[in-house]
């Protein structure tokens, strides 16, 4: 078992930057390719980026590609989501995943079996 818990969200201004962490604990996760996924009020959760076990391949959803970056440090056993030019519409509860089947990249949340409780990220104007 893993334990993940996400840190760093806040309320930040269209436009800036912040980076949410996503601490392992209980088993390293180097061997999982790791993912985040976010979920607005009254909306489904959704794909918002992955990194594969060894950091060498990233995949992002449309809505982020090119504002946003996912990275890991196995060493750290920390998972990261920097998040640059913040729109309103980034605002959801972040959470960070462990993939446990099929192949990479993955965008259903049914194939990650390890989560966190979530970080607050609001976007704000």
């Amino acid at each position: 078992q893993v334990q993940l818990v996400e840190s760093g969200g806040g309320l930040v201004q269209a436009g800036g930057s912040l980076r949410v962490s996503c601490a392992a604990s209980g088993r390293p996760i180097n061997n999982y390719a790791m993912a985040w996924f976010r979920q607005a009020p009254g909306k489904e959760r959704e794909f918002v980026a992955s990194i594969n076990w060894g950091g060498s391949r990233t995949y992002y959803a449309d809505s982020v590609a090119g504002r946003f970056t996912v990275s890991r440090d196995n060493a750290k056993n920390t998972v990261y989501l920097q998040m640059n030019s913040l729109k309103p519409e980034d605002t959801a509860v972040y959470y960070c995943a462990a993939h446990i089947r099929g192949t990479y990249p993955d965008t259903a949340a049914t194939a990650y079996g390890y989560w966190g409780q979530g970080t607050q990220v609001t976007g704000s104007s």
